[in-house]
């Protein structure tokens, strides 16, 4: 039996149970889950830096998001709030848009 030991979507147990096959788990503490949640976003963004087609880029970015929606979830707050800091920083910093890349900086 294969060993996973990794935060996982919601319906997985279901799916699994649907399919026959038997499984484990456990649920996670504030600590556990806030720690699985991070190492879960570097999983899913390592996935669409790995993609090779639009397709599979935007599946993997839904991943993401979706893993944004449960960290702003998680520290009392929204998407929706996230969305509106993001705009206010791009408002102020600007996106990515033009894809300046910085050299160097000459110090004072």
């Amino acid at each position: 039996m294969p060993t996973y030991k990794k935060l996982v979507r919601d319906r997985i147990p279901e799916i699994i149970g649907n399919a026959g096959r038997k499984f484990t788990t456990s649920i996670l503490n504030e600590e556990q889950y806030i720690t699985e949640l991070k190492k879960k976003s570097f999983e899913e963004l390592e996935e669409y830096v790995n993609t090779t087609n639009n397709e599979d880029a935007l599946e993997e970015l839904a991943d993401v998001l979706e893993i944004i929606h449960a960290l702003a979830d998680y520290h009392g707050s929204s998407i929706d709030e996230v969305e509106k800091i993001r705009e206010r920083k791009a408002e102020k910093r600007g996106g990515f848009q033009e894809k300046i890349f910085l050299i160097e900086v000459e110090d004072d």
